[in-house]
């Protein structure tokens, strides 16, 4: 038998000695590279085209907002109806972003990496959505905003007035978040079915057209029920429910025929964010690593 020759070579590297950041930190470090990714921050101009083309319109309705009622004193639209105006534009938006958050790194296959360091199954879930939470409230939160700053410079009763416009727009911003939180929910569990964007983004879409027809019928039937029970169907009408069971229609006269039945669009938003939360959790903790 030949003699053992093995040997082994010191070639110079050496152990990490310095802190361990911990869970804590792999989680912000996860949401703020998530955040910024949702408006294409620190990538290429390519990845800044849709997001950024998105940002535009909301700001232009803000922009046309602040223009009308500087010339002419008149509300062009309140805090509640500017986000809920924009529903197709917080639809693509989401379209765009959800799959770039995560559909990327199921194509990439590169969970595993993820899940080696502190960072749990569902604290990389928990990271993606609170950072498209995040990206969308901005998008609805920082336009309105603006129109409040707007409009305390066109104002000419002073600080009264302003601490009343204050009141207009706290409705608005929380409005904002209820979409934020329930929109991003839907959003990113249907991207996180496929690692292809296109195709996420497609089911994105469709989940938001396709039930609007179906909204269009049901409220044209002449059962009072199913007429004020119809806009459950769709997350976007579902959403102008609950705003409107919480404060009231957006104008005065106008709004959803919901008849008693408020209470249940809360429920069915509950049901809706519990749901897409948990099956979103659910779908990590299955997924191949």
């Amino acid at each position: 038998m030949a003699p053992q020759t093995s040997v082994i070579h010191d070639i110079g590297y050496q152990r990490y000695k310095g802190p361990r950041l911990g869970r804590w930190y792999a989680n912000r470090s996860l949401f703020e590279h998530s955040l910024r990714s949702a408006f294409g921050l620190g990538r290429g101009a390519k990845a800044k085209i849709f997001p950024w083309l998105v940002i535009g319109i909301v700001l232009l309705f803000a922009v046309i907002a602040i223009a009308v009622r500087s010339i002419t004193g008149d509300t062009f639209m309140t805090y509640r109806q500017y986000a809920g105006n924009l529903s197709y534009p917080v639809m693509l938006f989401l379209a765009i972003v959800a799959p770039e958050l995560v559909s990327r790194d199921l194509r990439d296959r590169t969970l595993p990496l993820y899940f080696s360091r502190p960072l749990a199954r569902t604290d990389y879930a928990l990271a993606k959505y609170a950072a498209l939470v995040a990206a969308v409230l901005l998008l609805l939160g920082v336009p309105q905003l603006l129109i409040y700053l707007g409009a305390v410079f066109t104002r000419t009763d002073g600080f009264p007035g302003a601490w009343d416009e204050l009141g207009d727009l706290g409705p608005g911003l929380a409005t904002a978040l209820i979409r934020a939180l329930v929109l991003a929910s839907v959003s990113l569990l249907i991207a996180s079915l496929s690692g292809r964007r296109a195709f996420a983004a497609a089911f994105i879409v469709g989940t938001f057209l396709i039930t609007s027809p179906i909204v269009g019928i049901l409220s044209v039937l002449g059962n009072e029920t199913l007429k004020a029970l119809a806009f459950l169907v769709n997350p976007m009408t579902l959403m102008l429910g609950l705003e409107q069971w919480l404060f009231g229609p957006p104008v005065a006269g106008e709004g959803l025929p919901l008849g008693g039945y408020g209470p249940v669009y809360g429920a069915g938003a509950l049901v809706l964010l519990g749901g897409s939360v948990g099956l979103l959790l659910l779908r990590y903790r299955k997924v191949a690593a």
